[in-house]
């Protein structure tokens, strides 16, 4: 699959419907957090599409910080199982009592299963861009790359491929371990596969942890 980008006129913006807004609204509200993943391999063909949606997202000063790195070497992926482990150790010594057995119990990793594990990082040095929009909020650089991952996500979901975001792990030793430029810093670690079952409700909230919030208590007015 390749994605061509092309100067368009007037008739060839497309009309999103109604039909096009509800679908689009199930995607949104079906896109979950995957943990537990079938061993079914997914396709360069596949990632790479995904990896091309992604570079949709919009970027400030369009300067495209976000660097992807694919995670296949055996040593590596079992050394982030132990970047893990140390991490989620800790974490769980942070509770106490109900709330430390229940984070025991939780699954907070797909690891071992997901067939695709993919490392993305900001480029923190990127000439791209120039700058722009970047002297008040440099910030906005690692927004940027949050902002393709969540195209990724969206994109894997719409194609029947579940992503899993591993925010438990220690960001300076996922970057000693891929070697990656030191101007680059860990956004994020994804596993990446088909997922074991299909479910609406957040993993977090089936396990008891934590509900969804109404969102007007989130929309403040001054």
């Amino acid at each position: 699959m390749v994605l061509v980008m092309t100067d368009t006129t007037r008739e060839d913006i497309p009309e999103f419907g109604s039909e096009f807004r509800e679908k689009l609204t199930d995607l949104f509200r079906w896109r979950r957090d995957v943990r537990r993943f079938r061993n079914d391999p997914l396709t360069d063909d596949v990632l790479d599409y995904l990896l091309q949606l992604a570079s949709l997202a919009p970027s400030v000063g369009n300067s495209q910080p976000w660097r992807f790195v694919k995670v296949e070497d055996a040593f590596r992926r079992k050394s982030m199982r132990d970047i893990f482990e140390a991490a989620n150790l800790d974490a769980l010594n942070d509770y106490a009592g109900e709330h430390a057995k229940l984070y025991a119990q939780l699954k907070l990793d797909g690891l071992d299963q997901a067939p695709v594990q993919l490392a993305a990082f900001v480029d923190k040095e990127t000439v791209l861009g120039r700058g722009l929009g970047r002297k008040t909020m440099p910030e906005t650089l690692h927004y940027s790359v949050v902002a393709a991952i969540n195209i990724l996500w969206l994109a894997a979901r719409a194609h029947g491929v579940g992503v899993g975001w591993v925010s438990i792990i220690n960001p300076e030793q996922v970057i000693e371990l891929l070697d990656v430029p030191k101007d680059w810093a860990l956004v994020a670690y994804l596993c990446v596969g088909y997922p074991q079952e299909e479910h609406i409700d957040p993993e977090l909230e089936r396990a008891g942890w934590q509900e969804r919030v109404d969102m007007k208590k989130f929309v403040f007015k001054r």
